[in-house]
């Protein structure tokens, strides 16, 4: 049985594009799916993706599909129960041992560790995520931190891209407001 939870449609700020994700409660955990198009490179992108979690939020399983410019795009990513990843079939030693994977296209990855940790207003937590690099789809370790702020903001860091800034963040736990990158223009819960 599935139980739809939140839904949201976010713009992109840095280029034109948007993407729009569900989230849902399915047997034994939750689910993400959601849908991106925007320009990369000059060329036109369509992204269609779904993580998938266990019921403390820790990714199982990921996949991307869609197209870049005339490129397409098929993606499976796996965790394995002994904390190694894959993608598609090949490990991918430099992520083993992370628990969250982080699309890199969409904002929507940012909720699984704002719901898998919880925050209690003023702690703070490096949240190191399997990062799937985009346009280069190859997965790296990502070190990012959150510090929630108060119920509805989080200070986020991801020094490798030099981006620290506050998040604003809905009660289902979707970025509504990514400073610079993304904001949202509708929801659901």
């Amino acid at each position: 049985m599935t139980l739809t939870l939140a839904s949201i449609l976010w713009r992109r700020l840095d280029v034109e594009g948007h993407d729009s994700c569900l989230l849902s409660q399915v047997k034994d955990g939750y689910c993400l799916s959601g849908q991106a198009i925007f320009v990369q490179d000059d060329k036109p992108c369509c992204l269609g993706y779904e993580v998938v979690c266990d019921a403390v939020w820790r990714t199982r399983a990921a996949r991307v599909d869609g197209f870049l410019g005339m490129r397409e795009l098929l993606y499976a990513i796996e965790r394995g129960t002994d904390g190694q990843w894959a993608l598609n079939g090949e490990i991918q030693p430099d992520v083993a041992g992370l628990v969250d994977v982080d699309l890199g296209f969409t904002p929507a990855s940012n909720l699984l560790a704002i719901r898998r940790f919880d925050l209690g207003v003023g702690q703070a937590r490096p949240a190191p995520a399997a990062y799937l690099a985009f346009p280069e789809l190859r997965l790296t370790r990502l070190e990012q931190s959150y510090q929630r702020l108060d119920e509805g903001r989080y200070a986020y860091a991801a020094p490798m891209f030099g981006y620290d800034d506050i998040l604003v963040v809905s009660p289902a736990g979707f970025v509504v407001s990514y400073p610079g990158l993304w904001t949202s223009t509708a929801a659901s819960a």
